[in-house]
């Protein structure tokens, strides 16, 4: 495996429509499935107020903080509600659907 990429586990540890909070490399990462099926990776605490992003609801390709109702694109991690952004994440599964991130 490449330097910066991280094995999470296997990917229906992560219900359709829903994310998971993984601790990585001493950072916090949300991995969400969308419900075409493809994943996005974002940092799972919000800038806001350290809500658990991972906990959010997902609409699309954005998701909600549960907190204090932050709206973050998925892809990007940029808030379209005037909060800080959320870093992102490549993330993939491999040949075994085990879901892989990749850091700098």
């Amino acid at each position: 495996m490449s330097a910066g990429l991280h094995v999470l586990g296997p990917v229906d540890q992560i219900p359709v429509g829903e994310g998971r909070a993984y601790g990585v490399a001493g950072e916090q990462i949300a991995v969400f499935r969308l419900r075409d099926g493809s994943l996005r990776a974002v940092s799972a605490v919000c800038p806001h107020k350290g809500g658990p992003i991972a906990d959010g609801t997902i609409d699309g390709g954005v998701v909600l903080c549960p907190l204090h109702q932050h709206v973050f694109e998925l892809e990007t991690g940029c808030s379209t509600t005037g909060a800080g952004p959320l870093r992102s994440y490549p993330v993939s599964t491999d040949e075994s659907q085990n879901v892989v991130v990749r850091l700098p």
